[in-house]
């Protein structure tokens, strides 16, 4: 008698954890919508023929590419990609990655020749980027996620800010320059402190003229500094109660451009949660060892020559992706990448 009760009950529960579930998805699915979708050609679609690509069907790779696109400043959508991060959920290792590609890394882009990565985008959009990441890094893409600096503000500013050590000549950059964009906010110190979005953002963009806490400067620095504050936003979301991650959702997504469908996200959401893990593994490119410092813009002047080993960073991106189950430090070659 008792099995039939304890049946019964697990029936009841069942039912409505079943509707629970099914009426946030039916909310979930509704906050999607507010996403910019870009139909006209997804990355799935592009021509990569005669380009050899790797990929898994239990390893998803999807760009985030940081658009520096700002209405005042008369800057096209197709601009210069600040940050391109390839995120990778990895199925077969139970693992998250993101890999920082260096904008200033000099690569031939099809069509155009030699220059900056982030060129690419500007000369034919996100499709041209796609074409030109496969081509010099041999990796295949499941789509893309474009955001903009006014949604990179509100995600932190949502999250009530995040926790930073600010060295002395990123504070005195940040302060003395238009970094931050609201001046009233240039007031940031030297040490750990909170910053809010726009100083978030100044953070994150600063190149030529400040060194990180960890001794980085240059693209290095701000690619470090770019990976730092995302998993601290990161950190601070998974402590936030599911309706504050809808109404976040509901602010930052108008400023967000993708080519995934609303399914696709839900379904990788749904999998990010079943790995049961939140620990990000990380890794740039190019790496130490395998390119060649021609001043701070990491660009040989010759036209031809990259800056970095291109055939060596390629095999290094598709072990870290494919490979490394990331346990103990990513190795490759004489590199080891141990992460802060």
């Amino acid at each position: 008698m008792w099995k039939k009760i304890i049946f019964v009950i697990l029936l009841i529960i069942s039912g409505v954890l079943g509707f629970f579930v099914a009426k946030a998805q039916i909310t979930f699915m509704g906050t999607l919508d507010n996403i910019n979708r870009d139909t006209d050609g997804r990355l799935k679609e592009v021509d990569l023929s005669g380009i050899e690509v790797n990929s898994d069907q239990e390893i998803v790779n999807i760009l985030v590419v940081g658009n520096d696109y700002r209405k005042d400043r008369n800057y096209s959508a197709a601009g210069l990609t600040d940050t391109m991060i390839i995120a990778t959920m990895d199925l077969k290792h139970n693992t998250l990655k993101t890999t920082s590609l260096m904008r200033d890394s000099y690569v031939e882009i099809p069509g155009y020749g030699h220059a900056k990565l982030n060129a690419a985008n500007s000369y034919g959009g996100i499709r041209l980027l796609y074409k030109t990441i496969a081509q010099n890094y041999n990796i295949k893409l499941d789509g893309y996620v474009e955001v903009g600096f006014h949604a990179f503000v509100e995600a932190v500013d949502a999250v009530g800010g995040v926790k930073v050590t600010v060295t002395e000549s990123e504070a005195n950059y940040l302060n003395s320059t238009n970094y931050i964009r609201k001046k009233k906010y240039r007031n940031v110190k030297v040490g750990e402190q909170t910053l809010n979005g726009q100083q978030a953002l100044g953070y994150c963009r600063i190149r030529k003229a400040g060194t990180t806490v960890n001794g980085l400067r240059d693209d290095y620095g701000r690619t470090w500094r770019q990976r730092t504050v995302i998993n601290a936003v990161f950190d601070k979301l998974k402590t936030l109660p599911m309706s504050e991650w809808i109404k976040l959702a509901n602010k930052v997504l108008k400023n967000v451009t993708t080519d995934l469908t609303n399914e696709e996200i839900l379904s990788y959401m749904k999998s990010v949660l079943m790995m049961g893990t939140t620990k990000i593994h990380q890794l740039q490119l190019p790496i130490s060892g395998y390119y060649t410092n021609s001043g701070s813009d990491l660009v040989m002047t010759d036209g031809i020559t990259s800056e970095f080993n291109p055939v060596e960073n390629a095999k290094a991106l598709n072990k870290f992706i494919f490979e490394y189950d990331g346990k103990g430090n990513f190795v490759y070659g004489t590199f080891e990448n141990k992460e802060n």
